[in-house]
Parts: C-alpha cells; structure tokens; sequence
C-alpha cells in the first residue's frame, strides 16, 4: 500500500516521476483563465483565517457540503468561520474519489506544510495552526501567488469594466495580471439583464445605442480599451453553439426587438448571436488576441437558490445540446473571411470530446502551431479521469505535445496546487505511454513536451 500523497503522488512510474520531479514541477505558472478579483490583487487583500481562504467563493465544496446535507448558512450563510470549516471537514472524509480531497490535502501540505488529514477530528488542530501562518504577508492574495511560483495570471472581465487595478497592477513587477474581454451580457439577448447592460454601456460610452452598427461601435471603443492595457484573450460562456447564416438586418432586427422587450423566437436569438459573434472573432483576429469558447453549461437551474444568491454559486449542471454542425459552421465562416483568431474550444460535457478534438484539424493555420486548440478539462470534467479524457482525444486525434494546458478557472487564491494536480496527471499518462514501449525514453524529447504543456506552449501561444 502506497502512502496518502507522498511525492509521487499520482505518478505510477519510473519515468512518470523522472517527467515530473525532473520537468514538469519546476516550471512556473501561467494561469491564463480565472476569475480572481482584480482589486483583491492589486490591494493585496489579508485574510482573516483559512476559512476565508480556503471556503470563500468556492463553489466546488460548497456543493459538496450541500450533498451532506449541511445547511446553506455553512457555505453563503454568516456562520462563525470555524463552524464553516468544520462542517466542511465533516465532509471531506465522504468525498472518495472526488478531486476535492485531493485538492484540499495539496492545499493544506503546499501552502501550510501540514500533513495531517482534514477531517473533523483534525478540524480545530489544523484550523489554529492554519491561522498563525495566515497572520503573515506571505498569506496575503499577491503572498499566495508569489508562494506558487505564478508568472501571468488572466482575469475574466466584463466590457464594462475600468479595468483601474490592472493598470495600477503593471507598476508592480512580481507577476503580470491582465484582463480578458468577457462580452456574454452583449450578446445573450435573450435574458432580462440585456436592456439594462445596454443602456450602462450607452451611458459609458457616451452615445446611443439603437442598432446593432452602434452596439458594435460601442464594444469596439471598449475592444481598444482591453487591448491599450494588456488583454490577450477573450472568452464567451456558450450553453449550445448558436449559428444562423449571417445577416445584419436580421440581426439589426433582433437587437431593436430585444430592446423593446419584446420576446424572441430561437432563429432571431441565433441571428443576433452569430452576427455578434462573428463581430468580436474579427477584432480578436485582427490584436492577435485568443478567443475562448467555453461550450455547455446548464446555468442557474435552482430558481429559489439563484434569487437568494445569484449566479456563480453552485447551482450550474452540464447541457447536452448538439454542438458540431453549428460549431463548424460558425469557424467556417469566419475561417472563409480569413478572420478567424486563434481559439480555444472548451467542452463541459464529455461527449463532445471527440467533436473538438476532430473540429481543430479542419481549421488550423499557420499564426500559431496548433492554433485552434481542444482546451484542458474544465469545471465538472476539472478531475483525473476528466483531464485524462481530454488529453487521450486530444493525442488520438491532433498534437497533445503542442497543448497549452491547464489553467485554475477558480476564485480561489489556494487553487494554485490544481496545476501541481493536473501535471502529475500528465506526466502518468505520458510516462505509461513510454513504459509501455509505446514512445521511446528520449528525454530530450519529452523533456521538451512536459515542459511545453506545463508552461512554453501557452507563452508561446498567447505571446506573453
């Protein structure tokens, strides 16, 4: 019987553990999707005790702790702090097999260096020995990222956004943070926050907004704005792929109906959509910027727990919609136009695994060695088995060795070991690859694609 997550934790072989011990574990980190808050950054935000740390913001245990029956004013409630650790202590020990234990014991050993198993035995021990480390600056948000060795970290933010604590963050020379151009509350017109983010960006630029040449207008002023201070990427969440021939007075149409409140049917939500969407791919083509597509996500599906806590609070599920045909139309299109940018395809739901990893091989081009690329596990699939999948498709079908690899997609300042995680992971498939004689033990080689998908390829590709 192995030990609980000793140093070769995950790695099953000699040459797995050379991959990673040697290779993969010294390179720095580029984590190029969050969604840490910029200002907590920028004012280096000191935290009371791990709980704030360790359980604020994040929805992965918080659903965990909901499975165990555990009230919701343990998770989002006012709850003193320990009792909130606690009751997720009480938890942990059911979530066999769920990367949350494994996360939450990296996060104690790497951060804290306590080795002991969190549980509700331990909880009140590891809860003060926790704090008397918090209480120095090195347990502070730009602390935590300094201690993971983080050399770019990309933020999600909304057009509207001042974007003040990235430019005061590029007078610090630690670490970069830059923006990330997230236009979603532009383009789903169909929910009840368009009307009202419209007008707040009529107001912010300073003009009407009345069709869709202004709307553009408009986004276009904010596109320049992301660029002047930094932005690489953007990112677009997407339930399905919508696509519908485009046509800018169907477009047109739709916008002035959804302004006017009116409902619209599916054909004029997939008009406006495809119309916007192949608007943002041609400025994204034309900065050299990466646009993301993060495709199926079931949003919101609590009524009662959304209207209590808003959205991004755990109650999201994985959507099974259809996805090819419209995915590749809409890259055709653009691809015809010679506009399309480099992107990256995200799935959240397992089945379309093979739909992307077959999708990159039709559009790829000569901007960037792979330049569309089959994005790593995210969120529900942000698990072993969820990376191994991916990376399995993506090696049968296009160039795992020119991945980008992982990022957090976390609003947590401890959510760093999740690259530690996801790099075991890679090297175990890839060191069984070559013990199973199926590549051959050229380190140099290897030595070369470890090292790229842990950090090279994405600063490469990005062009940090």
């Amino acid at each position: 019987m192995k030990p609980f997550m000793d140093k070769d934790f995950l790695l099953e072989t000699e040459v797995a553990q050379k991959l990673y011990h040697e290779y993969a574990a010294k390179m720095p980190i580029i984590d190029y999707h969050c969604h840490l808050n910029p200002k907590e950054i920028c004012e280096d935000r000191h935290f009371k005790n791990i709980t704030e740390i360790m359980l604020g913001g994040d929805h992965y245990k918080w659903r965990a702790m909901r499975s165990n029956g555990i009230d919701e004013s343990y998770m989002t409630g006012d709850k003193p702090d320990f009792e909130k650790f606690e009751a997720f202590a009480s938890t942990l020990k059911y979530a066999i097999g769920n990367p949350l234990f494994h996360w939450t014991h990296l996060e104690l050993q790497r951060f804290f260096g306590i080795e002991e198993i969190l549980s509700e035995k331990s909880a009140k021990d590891i809860y003060e020995k926790a704090n008397k480390m918090i209480a120095s600056d090195g347990f502070s948000a730009r602390g935590l990222i300094k201690q993971s060795n983080v050399e770019i970290i990309c933020t999600t933010d909304d057009p509207l956004d001042t974007l003040e604590y990235h430019i005061e963050l590029k007078k610090q020379n630690d670490f970069k943070v830059l923006p990330t151009f997230r236009p979603d509350k532009a383009v789903n017109c169909e929910l009840e926050t368009f009307i009202p983010y419209i007008r707040d960006l009529a107001e912010l630029c300073n003009t009407k907004i009345e069709d869709v040449d202004a709307l553009c207008a408009a986004l276009l002023e904010r596109i320049n704005f992301f660029d002047s201070v930094g932005c690489r990427l953007s990112d677009h969440a997407l339930a399905g792929v919508p696509f519908r021939k485009p046509n800018k007075d169907e477009a047109n149409a739709a916008f002035k109906k959804a302004m006017a409140g009116d409902a619209l049917t599916e054909d004029e939500i997939n008009a406006y959509k495809t119309y916007m969407l192949l608007f943002f791919a041609e400025e994204y083509h034309s900065r050299d910027w990466t646009m993301q597509l993060h495709i199926g996500a079931l949003r919101n599906n609590n009524t009662r727990m959304y209207k209590k806590l808003g959205p991004d609070t755990g109650f999201d599920s994985i959507d099974d919609k259809n996805i090819a045909a419209p995915l590749a139309a809409l890259l055709d299109v653009c691809n015809g136009n010679g506009k399309l940018p480099k992107t990256i395809l995200y799935t959240l739901n397992p089945k379309d695994n093979y739909v992307l990893g077959t999708m990159l091989g039709n559009f790829q081009g000569t901007e960037a060695p792979s330049k569309i690329q089959f994005g790593s596990g995210w969120w529900f699939n942000d698990q072993r088995d969820g990376m191994v999948q991916q990376m399995r498709a993506l090696a049968n079908l296009g160039l795992l060795g020119r991945f980008v690899g992982m990022l957090t997609d976390s609003r947590s300042f401890m959510s760093y070991p999740r690259h530690e995680y996801f790099r075991r992971i890679m090297c175990n498939l890839i060191g069984g690859w070559v013990e199973n004689g199926e590549y051959p033990a050229d380190f140099d080689a290897l030595g070369e694609i470890v090292t790229g998908i842990s950090y090279y390829n994405a600063k490469n590709f990005f062009k940090f």
